[in-house]
C-alpha cells in the first residue's frame, strides 16, 4: 500500500490555508498534518509530527521562510520544501535555492500544478512553476552574457604572438616543440607563457588550458 505524502502547509494568511487545505483534501495519496503561521511554529510542529513535504511562504511576521528553509534542512534532511509564494523574483527564488529549497511556485499557482509539485518533490526531483523556470532562464542566459564578455575582454589582451602559442599549449606543445614550430627561440617561447599567465591570470600551465577549456576558447577561431 503506497504511503501518503504527509504536508505541512507554513503560511501566515489563514484563507490560503483554508484554500489549499480545501484542494489537498480531494487526494487520498495526499494527508494535511498540520499548518503553521511561521518558521518558528514549524520547528516545534517538527519536534512532534514526521513531515515529507512543507510547503513554505517566504514573508512571515517572525522566522520568515528562508531562515526556517535553513533550519529545518539542516535539522531535518530528508524534509522536502516547496517555496509558496507571490514572489517570482530572482533574489526570493535564489534565495530559497540556497537555503535548500526544492521546488518554488506562486500563491496563483493551479490546483494540478501544486499536486504535481508535491508528488515530484516529495519522489527526491526539483520543481519550479513555469514563471519560475523563466526568471531561472533569464539569470543564466545574464550570467552566459557576462561570461562571454569577460572572455572576450581576456581573449583582445591577448596579441597575435600569444593566441597562437596558447592554442600550442592546450596541443600540450612543449617550449621547445612550440619554438620550432613557430620559427622562435625557446626562451621568447618561455616570455610569451609567462605573458599569458598573467593576462589571464592564472598560476601555471594547467591553469592556462583549464580556461581555454572552460570558457571553450579553444574552439573559437582568433586568426
Amino acid at each position: 500500500m503506497t504511503k501518503n505524502i504527509k504536508i505541512l502547509l507554513v503560511d501566515d494568511h489563514k484563507i490560503l490555508r483554508d484554500g489549499i487545505k480545501a484542494i489537498l483534501s480531494d487526494y487520498n495519496d495526499i494527508e494535511m498534518v498540520g499548518e503553521c503561521e511561521d518558521g518558528d511554529d514549524v520547528l516545534n510542529f517538527l519536534e512532534k509530527q514526521d513531515v515529507d513535504v512543507i510547503l513554505m511562504d517566504i514573508k512571515m511576521k517572525r522566522l520568515n521562510g528562508i531562515d526556517a528553509t535553513r533550519l529545518v534542512t539542516a535539522r531535518y534532511p530528508n524534509v522536502k520544501i516547496i517555496a509558496l509564494s507571490t514572489f517570482n523574483e530572482e533574489i526570493y527564488l535564489t534565495k530559497m535555492l540556497k537555503q535548500g529549497a526544492s521546488g518554488y511556485i506562486l500563491k496563483n499557482t493551479g490546483e494540478d500544478e501544486l499536486i504535481r509539485a508535491i508528488k515530484c518533490v516529495n519522489d527526491g526531483d526539483n520543481y519550479f512553476s513555469e514563471e519560475v523556470t523563466a526568471v531561472m532562464m533569464a539569470k543564466y542566459l545574464k550570467k552566459e552574457r557576462i561570461g562571454k564578455s569577460a572572455r572576450m575582454a581576456h581573449i583582445e589582451k591577448l596579441t597575435k604572438r600569444e593566441k597562437e602559442i596558447l592554442k600550442l599549449i592546450i596541443e600540450e606543445l612543449t617550449n621547445n616543440r612550440i619554438a620550432e614550430k613557430l620559427f622562435i627561440s625557446p626562451r621568447t617561447v618561455d616570455t610569451h607563457r609567462r605573458n599569458l599567465l598573467q593576462k589571464i591570470g592564472v598560476k601555471n600551465t594547467a591553469g592556462l588550458v583549464r580556461f581555454a577549456y572552460e570558457n571553450k576558447i579553444f574552439e573559437e577561431d582568433w586568426t
